[in-house]
């Protein structure tokens, strides 16, 4: 056996893309755009509704990248299965595995806002480290800082861009367009989109009565008459974004956009965002929205695959992505 090799060993590490149940369908796109099948990873639940994985094929020295949002009721499990499933991985002697997270749970909990709270974001972090990821690709995180809260290497990819592109198909007025960040934090990115379109921006202070609960307290800003495009990072119950939507609307601001990176609709958030004074609400793929893109409707969604499969790509190929469009990251 051993006489028969001669020369140097071949030697060839393969990517593979996999997917949990968070979000086939963007992970199909993603897998489509590059030309690789998405198959071979088998998932299943025990009665108790304990989690099953395990790869139908070799995966010994390849370089995996597995899809999964983290969001919606099933959270906590879609979370579990993203551990449970680099585990199998890392015991199937994998080269790396890469965590590609359109959505990045917990992210709203990044500091100590109050005695006694968590810091599930850095929790999630720690966990993610210790089932044996070797680097992560996201999506717009709450926070930037929760790179930091990583000892591996982060690939931050931003829809911002994306969002202005699709506004700039609207061939609106942008003397009369104005930008609105939801709250102060925010203020950062909406002027990064403000500067692309050519118009101003307005940014909107809030205070916060209880948990989970917003209101609109002034607005920094002309908005009298003005088109007015509020950008966030996420959309949940939508309470807080309507109660600010209403407030604006009494300033005397003219039509309302909104966009998100994450649109996760909890309860019944679409169908309140549909009664809303709003000409449209535009999310991103990376979380499903089975009710968007219906005629009539005012809930729209853009794809995010292309800049996920090329990010996948240039990582792959140890290639810089800081070209990508929309890149905020300089790794």
């Amino acid at each position: 056996m051993y006489e028969d090799l001669k020369g140097p060993m071949p030697i060839t590490t393969e990517f593979k893309l996999y997917t949990g149940s968070g979000n086939p369908a963007l992970a199909q796109d993603i897998a489509s755009i590059l030309g690789v099948k998405l198959n071979g990873l088998k998932l299943e639940k025990f009665a108790n509704g304990e989690i099953y994985a395990r790869f139908e094929e070799s995966v010994r020295g390849d370089d995996i990248f597995v899809v999964q949002s983290l969001s919606g009721q099933n959270v906590n499990d879609l979370l579990m299965e993203l551990l449970i499933v680099t585990d199998a991985a890392k015991r199937a002697s994998v080269r790396s595995v890469t965590a590609v997270i359109p959505h990045y749970c917990y992210a709203r909990q990044d500091r100590k806002a109050a005695a006694r709270e968590p810091i599930t974001a850095r929790l999630v972090a720690n966990l993610l480290e210790a089932a044996g990821v070797d680097r992560v690709i996201a999506l717009d995180l709450h926070q930037n800082q929760i790179q930091g809260f990583f000892d591996i290497s982060v690939t931050h990819l931003t829809a911002l861009y994306l969002f202005g592109e699709y506004f700039k198909k609207k061939n609106f007025d942008w003397n009369s367009t104005v930008v609105v960040s939801p709250d102060v934090g925010r203020a950062k990115a909406a002027k990064k989109l403000s500067d692309y379109l050519g118009c101003s921006l307005a940014i909107a202070h809030k205070g916060r009565p209880k948990h989970n609960m917003a209101e609109v307290m002034a607005v920094i800003g002309d908005i009298k008459g003005k088109t007015c495009i509020i950008n966030d990072d996420m959309i949940d119950t939508g309470g807080t974004l309507i109660g600010s939507i209403n407030e604006l609307k009494k300033m005397g601001a003219g039509d309302i956009y909104v966009c998100a990176t994450h649109g996760i609709f909890s309860r019944n958030a679409v169908e309140r965002l549909e009664e809303a004074p709003i000409a449209e609400c535009v999310v991103t793929d990376a979380i499903p929205v089975p009710q968007a893109n219906q005629p009539g409707k005012k809930v729209k969604t853009i794809s995010i695959a292309s800049e996920f499969a090329e990010c996948i790509y240039s990582v792959f190929t140890s290639n810089p992505v800081s070209h990508i469009f929309g890149g905020n990251s300089n790794i």
